[in-house]
């Protein structure tokens, strides 16, 4: 990459932008943390101390009104805040960047999609999870046809957290997009539609087991596809016994994996991405392929997992804005989506099966 660095600005210094957003950025090739927008006293001192250079901004619109000393604007901020801030972003001139959901309904995110166009800017949604360890893996499998035809694809991303921790994400207003099924319910709806494509009918469960809790916390959503696929996605709070992250059925094999990805640990602990073993997880963890037996006994193959590639995201971002290179996640894909999980919300209230 040559030329001037792409200067960004990145909106929100809470766990998204401090841990996931912020490392990444720095770490990227023809990108620099230009400037943290964020009003709390703590997170401006953290920020100043992880990135001496950084300047700080109390709020976006002191963000916005200086739009021409930025190349890209990153949010990191809470659900609710996604469309006015991109929307006042794309009307400043800036190319943006959103923390998935982008918005809190498929029609909003489409009207975001249509003024990005209109403006001729880069809107992108960042989904990181497209560039897990165990993803990238499955991918690969289904493309050099390990599986066969795939029928069933079940996908957990489980924790187990009995008391709730409060905060937005877990507050049962509307207004704030909480809750598991817009959270970690974005990651799983997204990973099935890239991998099967278009969902036709989509039936949910969405639960509120903590008490004290206002949000859904223990969700399962399966999905149809035009394909024919079925996949089956479960997101919890309150899994005391965590699931295989992965278990995929096909017509000649069957792929079982077990664990998270490594990145999001790393960066949770300081690790900065570049360092040696990135992305990378030892051998006990590696998923195995077969038939006819299960892998805790012994059955099938182990299967090295690709390395964990979450830069990828970003120097995708980086070319799309310098080269005209293809966006990485667009915010119509970020739409169809939302389609998935409106639905999933009205069928869990109305207990029944949604047609798309």
């Amino acid at each position: 990459m040559t030329g001037t660095p792409l200067r960004v600005g990145l909106v929100g210094y809470g766990l998204a932008g401090s841990v996931f957003h912020a490392p990444l950025i720095a770490t990227t090739e023809g990108l620099t943390l230009d400037t943290v927008v964020t009003s709390n006293p703590q997170r401006q001192e953290q920020a100043r101390a992880e990135f001496p250079d950084v300047r700080l901004a109390a709020d976006p619109d002191e963000l916005f009104a200086r739009a021409g000393e930025l190349d890209l604007v990153v949010l990191a901020s809470p659900n609710k805040t996604h469309v006015p801030l991109a929307t006042a972003a794309l009307k400043a001139g800036l190319p943006v960047v959103v923390d998935k959901p982008i918005a809190g309904t498929a029609a909003e995110a489409r009207d975001l999609a249509a003024l990005a166009d209109e403006r001729g800017l880069l809107l992108s949604v960042f989904q990181n999870r497209r560039w897990d360890n165990d993803f990238l893996t499955l991918r690969r499998l289904i493309a050099e046809g390990e599986l066969g035809d795939v029928w069933r694809f079940e996908s957990r991303f489980e924790r187990w957290r009995p008391q709730p921790k409060g905060g937005w994400r877990e507050s049962g207003d509307p207004a704030e997009i909480g809750g598991l099924l817009y959270d970690l319910g974005s990651h799983v709806v997204d990973q099935a539609l890239v991998l099967f494509g278009p969902a036709t009918q989509v039936y949910a469960e969405a639960v509120v087991r903590r008490a004290g809790a206002e949000a859904d916390d223990d969700t399962f959503i399966a999905l149809t596809h035009a394909n024919g696929v079925r996949s089956h996605l479960h997101v919890s709070a309150t899994a005391a016994q965590l699931g295989p992250r992965f278990r995929v059925l096909g017509s000649q094999a069957g792929y079982v994996k077990y664990g998270l990805d490594p990145q999001e640990a790393a960066l949770r602990e300081g690790t900065r991405p570049g360092t040696e073993g990135w992305g990378v997880e030892g051998e006990a963890l590696w998923g195995r392929i077969g038939s006819g037996e299960s892998p805790l006994t012994g059955g099938g193959r182990p299967v090295p997992t690709l390395p964990g590639d979450y830069p990828a995201y970003y120097a995708a971002v980086t070319a799309a804005l310098r080269d005209g290179a293809p966006n990485p996640v667009t915010a119509r894909e970020a739409a169809d989506a939302l389609d998935v999980l409106e639905a999933a919300r009205r069928s869990a209230r109305d207990g029944v099966a949604v047609r798309l």
